[in-house]
């Protein structure tokens, strides 16, 4: 069964995005960027949520596009409408059992790419492995939680932790999901 693993950037307020979906004072370049997209070579699925699909609308992205072209990409959304032959699934639930038909059937690490509520939902679900947390030196104030709404005590065990000369420092823990 393969691991789902939260790779987010986050500020040191616990935004993963800032108000109106502000992401400029995370990096775009240097170490901490080079080492996420080493990352992202060893996963072989993204998933996401339907607001962290089309904030690559912004960016250009088309409706159908694959944010990932390396991987198999997944959009959780009970909305969302892609194009006839798309390079991205749409999935209208999430549920356990799809989840877990999902990680026994990856090829490798699954990476859930965002949103806030969406990791919420597999938090509250206790289906993310690991969190890989790139904390920005900077504080939104408000914006998109890193979770989203959920609020309940998750015990997490810090396996790694690397600093960079910007002042970024890169958490990796695992999740311990309980059975209370």
């Amino acid at each position: 069964m393969q691991p789902i693993i939260y790779d987010v950037a986050v500020s040191t307020d616990g935004f993963i995005a800032g108000p109106g979906g502000d992401i400029s004072q995370f990096a775009f370049d240097g170490p901490v960027v080079e080492d996420y997209q080493a990352r992202l070579a060893n996963y072989t699925t993204a998933i996401m949520g339907r607001s962290t699909y089309e904030f690559g609308y912004g960016f250009g992205m088309q409706p159908g596009q694959n944010p990932y072209p390396n991987m198999q990409t997944i959009v959780f959304s009970d909305t969302l409408e892609v194009p006839e032959n798309s390079d991205v699934t749409a999935a209208k639930t999430v549920d356990e059992c799809h989840i877990n038909r999902l990680k026994q059937e990856a090829k490798g690490p699954i990476y859930l790419c965002g949103g806030g509520a969406f990791a919420g939902s597999l938090l509250r679900l206790g289906m993310i492995d690991r969190l890989v947390l790139k904390r920005a030196p900077c504080i939104y104030g408000g914006g998109v939680k890193l979770f989203g709404d959920f609020a309940a005590p998750i015990r997490l065990t810090r396996e790694h932790t690397k600093t960079y000369s910007n002042g970024y420092v890169l958490d990796e823990f695992a999740v311990e999901v309980s059975d209370n």
